[in-house]
């Protein structure tokens, strides 16, 4: 795989978003299945495996810290902290805590899970707004410094607070969703990155899954699939989207490829500096993932998706109300 800049690394220009395996769209997979997934995406070239505190509470970097121990001098590790899940008024519940000492602690239960010394690149997964910035990424400067991290991350902040933080301590990485289907990033935080020399970590590159072309009808996801709480997924919103996959599909034929490599190309192609994580339960969707980075599209295909699929044809948010209030994004 080509390789792109991610602060110090060297990385494969497509990474593994891990977070599939346990959390959010279904069941975890069995440790067989997870454990061939993983070895797999290192055979097809990824060498950015990214996960966070988050996912699977705990699970999903313990089940890397188990998988990837004996391979760890092939990747380039990150996770983060700053958003768990903890108990409020007696119900489980996400909670983001920006303060330095729950920051530190978090790294110190992350390094433990993930069987390794070392975080390469340990990122602020939501801004607390009642924490300053500087405070958290001071946190952070300091894990640093004790040798726990070797660089910093933001996730889904405006520029305006990247620049803040970045005059802390050098962002390596600002990771937020972009894709043909959601472009709040083009508002300002991928100039911001282009003009302080920050890489562009694109989650939810495929949308979600929207842009594999294959979810005809969302009653089929399973019962605690986070997307069925996401507007765009919605029965007022989805009728209207799915409208939109059929001339994607074809477009994707007449490119050659598939429509899930049609979207992680357009991202490759959009900025130098963007990479992408797409994210997967199957061996053969990571691999066929990874197939993007040889393709080159055409500007007539490049214009082409970029005008069937954008936040003028998108019905709905990308968020609901509470997830929204969460992250710092410009909004469209």
């Amino acid at each position: 795989m080509q390789l792109r800049a991610l602060g110090p690394f060297q990385v494969g220009r497509i990474g593994l978003g891990c977070m599939n395996l346990d959390h959010g769209y279904a069941p975890p997979v069995s440790e067989v299945d997870g454990e061939r997934a993983l070895l797999g995406a290192l055979d097809a070239g990824y060498t950015l495996m990214d996960t966070a505190t988050l996912y699977g509470n705990g699970n999903n970097e313990a089940r890397l810290g188990r998988v990837l121990q004996a391979q760890r001098s092939r990747i380039v590790l990150s996770s983060k902290c700053g958003l768990a899940m903890g108990q409020v008024d007696g119900k489980t519940t996400r909670i983001i805590d920006g303060r330095p000492d729950t920051l530190a602690r978090q790294c110190e239960a992350s390094l433990k899970r993930l069987n390794t010394e070392v975080i390469d690149l340990y990122y602020l997964h939501r801004w607390d707004r009642t924490v300053p910035i500087e405070d958290s990424v001071g946190a952070l400067a300091r894990l640093v410094e004790r040798g726990l991290i070797r660089s910093i991350g933001l996730s889904e902040v405006s520029a305006a607070t990247l620049r803040r933080a970045h005059a802390v301590h050098p962002i390596a990485a600002l990771q937020t969703e972009y894709s043909l289907w959601t472009r709040n990033a083009e508002l300002g935080v991928l100039d911001a990155c282009q003009q302080l020399g920050i890489a562009f970590v694109a989650f939810s590159p495929v949308a979600r899954g929207f842009l594999c072309g294959l979810l005809e009808d969302v009653n089929t996801l399973h019962a605690r699939d986070m997307r069925r709480n996401m507007p765009r997924f919605a029965p007022d919103h989805y009728p209207r989207n799915l409208a939109l996959l059929a001339p994607y599909r074809l477009l994707a034929g007449q490119a050659g490829c598939t429509p899930a490599q049609l979207a992680l190309a357009w991202l490759l192609q959009r900025r130098p500096y963007i990479i992408p994580i797409p994210g997967s339960q199957s061996l053969a969707h990571i691999q066929e993932n990874a197939a993007a980075d040889a393709l080159t599209l055409s500007e007539d295909v490049m214009q082409a998706a970029d005008r069937l699929i954008n936040q003028h044809s998108v019905s709905g948010a990308r968020y609901d109300a509470q997830a929204t209030l969460d992250v710092d994004t410009e909004a469209l």
